[in-house]
């Protein structure tokens, strides 16, 4: 990994910033990194009595791959729902593409159909075909022709490695295949970021690496992805810095050099420590 950096402060060494600089030309990677695809600033969010997020303060540079770790029941999940406005925050700030997102406004439409999400679950509607999942979004979203539709969903499963399983249904496909369908079918929209909430969590251990390789890809790709899993050889190999939440909070976060070799912070040692000798 390069040498150690401030979390949010991006340099030309850094490696989100060279993936975003591949992706869009040198000439616009500073302006990228000075211009954060995501920020969220002093975020509170709570259910009933219980804080979930307290104060939580983040930028994600475009072209950036985010792992967000940190035990069950610490924010991560509803941190991700709160960033495409599918929980409303109690207090702060989140702002995606320069637009603040407010989740009781009619512009949450327009911010979520450039933000892609796939869940735990696989949520495929089962009486439809795996190109009629694909292509829904963007017929209802974006308008798109049918035959357009579909040459974007083929498009699609050749990239996730499934192109065979265009006309079968959810039934017939595996857990892996199923997941992998659900990651092009929220790339269909073409989307600014992805999200991923564990998106493994659901999975035998026989289909994680299947998904993993496809989420490298789109790393490698220069796709801008937030990531809540508790994979750390992902984290370890693929992403640009980790993030670790603790009872709502922010407690540590760096490159994964910094995160597994040089924690700072007792609750991140103890959680790297039971991750190492687990």
């Amino acid at each position: 990994m390069v040498e150690s950096v401030p979390a949010d402060t991006p340099n030309a060494a850094d490696p989100a910033v060279e993936r975003a600089a591949t992706a869009a030309g040198e000439g616009e990677s500073e302006a990228r990194g000075a211009d954060p695809m995501v920020a969220l600033a002093d975020v509170s969010k709570s259910f009933g009595e219980n804080l979930v997020l307290d104060g939580i303060d983040l930028e994600i540079v475009r072209g950036s791959a985010v792992v967000v770790a940190g035990p069950s029941g610490s924010g991560k999940s509803t941190m991700l729902r709160c960033v495409n406005g599918l929980e409303r925050i109690d207090s702060g700030t989140i702002h995606f593409d320069g637009r603040e997102v407010d989740s009781t406004g009619r512009s949450i439409y327009g911010i979520r159909a450039e933000i892609g999400m796939v869940f735990q679950q696989f949520n495929l509607f089962p009486h439809m075909t795996v190109v009629e999942n694909i292509t829904l979004g963007p017929l209802e979203v974006a308008g798109i022709s049918k035959g357009e539709g579909r040459d974007r969903a083929l498009r699609l499963l050749e990239r996730v490695g499934i192109p065979e399983k265009a006309d079968a249904h959810p039934a017939d496909l595996s857990g892996g295949q199923q997941q992998r369908v659900a990651i092009a079918r929220a790339l269909a929209v073409e989307p600014k970021l992805m999200l991923f909430d564990e998106p493994t969590s659901a999975l035998d251990p026989e289909m994680i690496r299947e998904v993993l390789d496809v989420m490298r890809d789109l790393a490698r790709e220069g796709m801008t992805m937030i990531v809540v899993t508790h994979e750390m050889g992902f984290a370890r190999e693929v992403c640009d810095r980790i993030v670790f939440i603790d009872e709502g909070r922010i407690v540590e976060q760096g490159s994964p050099d910094e995160f597994f070799n040089h924690t700072r912070s007792e609750r991140a040692k103890e959680f790297v420590d039971k991750i190492i000798h687990h």
